[in-house]
């Protein structure tokens, strides 16, 4: 965990990062040493020749030193699987074997030199044995150090959380395979922002499988806390649609970050109304749009026997619970349907309210109907807990995790302390202090976080009921076990108090892992949602 310092600085690279570049370069460098050596006893009677006893002797010294390397490499790999993350004592010889191998470039150096230059001199040998000797030199030039010592650079990744995840809420990113091809056409609907060659909307088409008539407003409209979103009419089952966009644009990420609360302007009889400033900033742009530019009317004045119904992904699917929220005084009958909300959206009191007009979605370990700023500051504490008591070698953990990765299996890898040490575990934060106080002298630790004591982020929940949808058994990481299976059943909004760390964790908030999922579970007749909480009225489930 703690950088090493060498050469009177700090590195961002620990002594406990060096077992797979080690195992690397000492894999290239033992067939390196084999072929050389193979070399040598295959044509050692050919070097009779002028200047073959240079070259005999450079193949001599070459191996020696490759001999050298390869211990010291051996060494450092062996000493960086000892210990854990956060006990390097056992690795506190790992500076001195780094200069070693420091110092060990430039004998290689100077040798590989000298055999360029002896081959260049025209030795008269025979040509398995010279272009032996300029495979060697070429190599070894394509050689590097196996650590590179340098200041870590920040790395972003990036994920695209791509909206619609309904029927009627499309992915707009990107055409699909077989969808029509983008082209021009005069629209019969209204159509905001700018859609270059018609190709979202042939996305959403192709999607939906709606008809272009079908469609009441398109909005492709995105800024700060102001969404995309569509209204169409579902005839099949009679719906008024608006389905509001989730997270696609940088634009909609610092929506996502204006995680304070304000106080919801709504017409209902809940007091604390407290909710996340930029969601709720967006669902009033939609609500105004909705209202103020006439687009429900229109669409109400075309279908006035249909109810209306929002959805939404991600945070396009917070957007829609607030939205309903709006709309509920004007639309009585209004249902939303939230698939894979934020955990952090509003009061409990707002919480309770919306049970019995919006249902969300959640899929498996999904982080982002788990995701707060208060489950963000727990999060941290629990993960540097972990590191700091961690009884296993960080190598061992990757080696876990890339078997999942690659094969399946139980994910589940124990590496708290075991017998008597279990018993600190307990002592709240001791593993934080322990970590920040003795090994990240750049840090504090306080017990008095900022974000415990703001009124800017008070503790907020998930809107509506909640369906949990969960992978049933173990499946293969590239599809050579059987298809996935999944159940359904009704959850409370505790079973998602915390953030869960897993493999999973975001893929399962993609919209096409959760289509998948839902298709399995319509297609399979013998999944079925277990019956609701008591004292929960019934919602109608479409």
């Amino acid at each position: 965990m703690p950088g090493m310092v060498l050469f009177g600085r700090r590195w961002a690279i620990a002594s406990d990062d060096l077992v797979f570049p080690g195992f690397f370069e000492l894999v290239v460098r033992v067939l390196w040493w084999i072929g050389i050596l193979t070399l040598y006893l295959m044509h050692r009677g050919k070097l009779d020749c002028a200047g073959g006893a240079l070259l005999s002797s450079y193949l001599i010294v070459l191996m020696i030193l490759l001999a050298v390397v390869i211990c010291t490499v051996s060494a450092i790999m062996c000493v960086s699987m000892r210990g854990t993350i956060c006990n390097p004592g056992p690795r506190k010889s790992m500076s001195k074997l780094l200069y070693i191998r420091l110092a060990l470039f430039f004998p290689e150096m100077v040798w590989a030199s000298l055999g360029a230059a002896w081959v260049a001199d025209g030795v008269q040998c025979d040509r398995t044995v010279v272009n032996g000797i300029i495979a060697t030199v070429v190599v070894r030039t394509q050689i590097w150090c196996p650590v590179t010592l340098r200041r870590a650079s920040p790395c972003f990744i990036s994920n695209r959380t791509i909206s619609g995840t309904t029927r009627s809420l499309p992915r707009w990113s990107a055409m699909p395979q077989g969808a029509p091809s983008c082209r021009s056409r005069t629209t019969d609907y209204d159509l905001v922002g700018s859609d270059q060659l018609n190709c979202h909307f042939g996305s959403i088409l192709h999607t939906t499988g709606l008809q272009y008539r079908d469609f009441i407003h398109v909005s492709f409209h995105d800024k700060v806390y102001e969404l995309p979103f569509i209204v169409a009419l579902d005839h099949r089952k009679e719906s008024v649609v608006v389905a509001v966009r989730g997270t696609m644009s940088l634009q909609d990420v610092l929506t996502d970050l204006s995680a304070e609360s304000e106080v919801l302007d709504v017409e209902c009889e809940v007091q604390d109304r407290l909710a996340h400033k930029g969601i709720s900033q967006a669902a009033r742009y939609v609500y105004r749009r909705l209202i103020n530019d006439g687009i429900l009317s229109q669409a109400f004045s075309v279908a006035p026997e249909y109810r209306l119904v929002i959805v939404g992904h991600s945070l396009g699917g917070g957007a829609a619970a607030l939205l309903a929220t709006m709309l509920r005084a004007a639309y009585p009958q209004v249902r939303c349907y939230a698939f894979s909300p934020p955990r952090g959206l509003w009061s409990k009191a707002l919480h309770e309210y919306s049970q019995s007009f919006i249902v969300s979605l959640v899929l498996g370990k999904d982080v982002i109907p788990r995701l707060s700023v208060t489950n963000l500051e727990d999060l941290k504490r629990r993960i540097l807990r972990v590191v700091a008591h961690c009884n296993k070698p960080k190598y061992k953990i990757l080696l876990h995790g890339l078997w999942y990765e690659l094969f399946g299996g139980n994910p589940n890898f124990p590496t708290e302390l075991d017998g008597g040490d279990q018993e600190v575990l307990t002592q709240p934060l001791l593993g934080e202090q322990s970590l920040l106080t003795h090994w990240s002298p750049a840090y504090s630790f306080s017990s008095d976080s900022p974000l415990d004591s703001s009124p800017k982020y008070p503790p907020l929940y998930p809107p509506g009921r909640i369906i949990h949808l969960q992978e049933e058994g173990a499946s293969g990481r590239f599809g050579c076990c059987s298809a996935a299976q999944y159940s359904a059943k009704w959850s409370h909004e505790a079973e998602f108090s915390k953030i869960l760390i897993g493999p999973k964790m975001l893929t399962d908030h993609m919209p096409d892992i959760l289509m998948r999922a839902l298709d399995s579970l319509v297609s399979d007749r013998a999944a079925c949602v277990s019956c609701p909480a008591q004292g929960v009225s019934g919602v109608d489930v479409a």
